[in-house]
């Protein structure tokens, strides 16, 4: 999985709250938090298509940006990224610890668990 900034983890949250969206609803949801004009929006969501976190497809003629992967695949490997490089650790961080987070629910915890488990027991 691609690493992502800041500014492009801020983009992702918008695309996994509301699905599929095209630039101007991802900018108008994000601008905000970014203070970025549009076509910087753009540029950063051209960006990650090239990366390979978010794909384009044409919804009534329209361009429309989603998620590659699921959001707690790309979750599971941020967590296990940040419990490598950052923490110096083998051993990846509970789910558990992100109970109450406005991005991942109670009923996604129990597979967040299973997929941190299964990229420590891959590792």
């Amino acid at each position: 999985m691609a690493k992502l900034s800041t500014t492009e983890l801020c983009l992702m949250r918008s695309i996994w709250h509301s699905g599929a969206q095209s630039a101007r609803e991802i900018h108008d949801a994000t601008q905000q938090e970014t203070g970025w004009s549009y076509s910087s929006t753009r540029k950063t969501l051209d960006r990650m298509v090239e990366k390979g976190v978010v794909q384009v497809r044409l919804v009534h003629g329209i361009k429309v940006f989603e998620a590659s992967e699921k959001k707690l695949h790309t979750i599971a490997a941020l967590i296990q990224d940040f419990t490598r490089n950052v923490l110096e650790s083998d051993t990846s961080l509970p789910a558990a610890a992100f109970a109450g987070s406005k991005l991942i629910s109670e009923d996604e915890i129990d597979e967040l668990d299973k997929l941190l488990k299964d990229l420590e027991a891959k590792s």
